[in-house]
């Protein structure tokens, strides 16, 4: 039987990536998309679903309960699949409110919709999955030869998103055991790959590249992170739906532990060796360095280290693999020339999305 999902966050980077995925293997399914459209929101990531039979957009706040409790009902939807949150480390610094808001508020929101229809409502919800998408950054930050982090590994969140992400796991766990809701939750490590939005490491220095600014690395840049690329995240959340006990956490990871230094290096490397090949992207990106033979390597700008800024994050796998059978298929340096090539390709999305308000606010939240 076709399964029906309300998809939140659907218009942002992994949520688009896992709406793509979704129906490209799934196309008899219902799958509905909420999304606020914030700064990070954009309906150019769905364009390539946009008029396929099975989906609709909604756009819509996942704090506003009714319009979730309408939409639950009126589609018949036995999934939650929940993206939506606000993401970005330094915003939360700057300004915590909003994350508290819509990450632990915005998921309450959502479990309090589910509950009302599914098992105060239809009473069908031993058919139903509330799926819950976070990160690794709850667990804290390791030490360079601490054990990765397991499902088990104690909380210890070190920003306010951090928090607010750890806040909004402990709430969906307690529906699970209090309510009885069906729910599973994930913990991955960075993603990379299409539609990311350019203010993260990786968009940020490929944008920065093409643009000829400068490539702001914190600190020492030795912070180390596991890197999963978004095809293999969106696999992992297919298997839980598929097949992960109800009211589980699996860790979803990529097995590829890389400083931050060493990522942008790669990019550089890239960037220099698909310049030198091709004389059509210098003409495109004139202000490239790679466009002139300077090194892209050359523009790399040590900045002061963030507030907080967690050592080292790495994922423990393990179970998840024992159990559902997933691994990461995809190797890091061909996804990263992947994810290098579909920004070379779709230079109108990633300008669309970099306005002044936005290009102004990323000036000034590093200092050097």
């Amino acid at each position: 039987m076709p399964a029906r999902l309300l998809v939140t966050g659907g218009a942002g980077f992994i949520g688009a990536n896992f709406v793509h995925h979704w129906l490209a293997r799934h196309p008899d399914d219902r799958v509905v998309v909420v999304d606020a459209l914030t700064y990070a929101g954009n309906l150019g990531s769905l364009e390539g679903v946009r008029t396929h039979p099975g989906f609709r957009f909604v756009h819509a706040d996942i704090r506003e309960q009714q319009t979730i409790e309408g939409l639950l009902a009126d589609e018949r939807l036995d999934t939650v699949v929940h993206f939506a949150a606000e993401s970005h480390v330094d915003r939360s610094i700057a300004g915590p409110d909003p994350f508290i808001d819509v990450n632990i508020g915005g998921t309450h929101s959502l479990l309090k919709a589910v509950r009302a229809v599914w098992l105060e409502g239809t009473g069908e919800g031993a058919e139903c999955r509330f799926h819950h998408v976070s990160t690794d950054e709850v667990y804290g930050s390791l030490g360079p030869d601490d054990p990765p982090f397991t499902e088990t590994t104690p909380f210890a969140p070190n920003s306010p998103y951090a928090a607010s992400k750890a806040g909004a796991d402990h709430l969906v766990r307690a529906y699970h055991h209090t309510y009885g809701l069906p729910t599973s939750v994930s913990n991955c490590s960075n993603n990379y790959g299409p539609y990311h939005f350019p203010e993260k490491l990786i968009p940020l220095c490929i944008v920065n590249l093409l643009l000829g600014r400068e490539l702001p690395v914190y600190g020492d840049g030795l912070q180390v992170r596991d890197w999963l690329h978004v095809e293999d995240h969106c696999r992992g959340i297919e298997s839980i739906l598929d097949r992960g006990r109800s009211g589980a956490t699996y860790n979803i990871g990529g097995n590829c532990e890389r400083s931050n230094l060493e990522v942008v290096q790669a990019i550089c490397h890239h960037v220099d060796h698909l310049f030198a090949g091709r004389e059509s992207l210098g003409q495109r990106f004139p202000d490239c360095p790679a466009a002139t033979g300077e090194p892209c390597a050359d523009r790399i700008t040590m900045v002061r280290d963030r507030p907080g800024h967690d050592r080292r994050y790495a994922i423990d796998a393990a179970l998840i693999s024992a159990e559902l059978g997933y691994e990461p298929g995809v190797e890091f340096d061909a996804g990263l020339s992947a994810t290098i090539g579909w920004y070379l390709e779709h230079e109108a999305w990633w300008r669309a999305v970099m306005d002044d308000s936005y290009r102004s606010w990323i000036d000034g939240w590093y200092e050097k």
